[in-house]
């Protein structure tokens, strides 16, 4: 099967997984009722949710980004690849829930939590789809070779495992293995471009 379609359908998702996420950034009541006493200080209460708005929409990005990466490398898709497409989007979907529940209770330990065990879900989501494009493909694939030993797709997980039992002591310390996990991944990760240029070069 072409590819077109599961990309233009992911695409989608995760356009629209952005649009909720930035509709849970309310206008202050303050603003609403008296215009004209409106302040800078009136967007206060909305930093919280402001912050966890900008890490998840910073994974959202990178998942995008990665996405679009391995489908570069793939020709066809199967049925198990599309399954295993859709089960990712499934644990991308619930970003905005998780997002919002942080924000709106400023890193309380149980949404904390929740929110790295989805960034954990939406990992090994994403690793189980590499795993069906590399054995639709064969392990010499462009995608095989441009993974390797994938030591950031391996620590990734490590760090939500962390950071889940490690939200009930302290919030903020689970919040910045987050932030850790997503600016490793911010870091140009340019195996796959490479290993395509090398493969159009054969």
């Amino acid at each position: 099967m072409e590819k077109n379609r599961l990309e233009a359908f992911s695409d989608g998702v995760l356009a629209i997984i952005i649009t909720i996420m930035v509709l849970e950034l309310k206008v202050p009541h303050a603003i609403e009722q008296v215009p004209h006493l409106a302040e800078l200080a009136d967007l206060k209460p909305l930093v919280p949710v402001f912050l966890s708005y900008v890490l998840s929409f910073i994974y959202v990005g990178i998942y995008w980004n990665n996405h679009h990466h391995m489908f570069q490398s793939t020709k066809h898709v199967t049925g198990g690849i599309l399954w295993a497409n859709l089960h990712l989007l499934f644990w991308l979907s619930l970003f905005p829930f998780t997002t919002a529940w942080v924000g709106e209770n400023h890193l309380a330990a149980s949404p904390t939590a929740v929110y790295g065990l989805v960034l954990l879900m939406a990992a090994i989501a994403y690793y189980l789809l590499q795993r069906a494009i590399i054995a639709q493909q064969g392990p010499n694939s462009v995608l095989a070779a441009a993974i390797g030993q994938d030591r950031k797709g391996k620590l990734s997980p490590l760090c939500y495992l962390a950071a889940i039992p490690l939200a009930f002591v302290s919030p903020w310390l689970a919040s910045g293995l987050y932030v850790f996990v997503a600016l490793m991944w911010l870091v140009p990760d340019r195996r796959i471009e490479r290993a395509l240029v090398k493969h159009k070069g054969e």
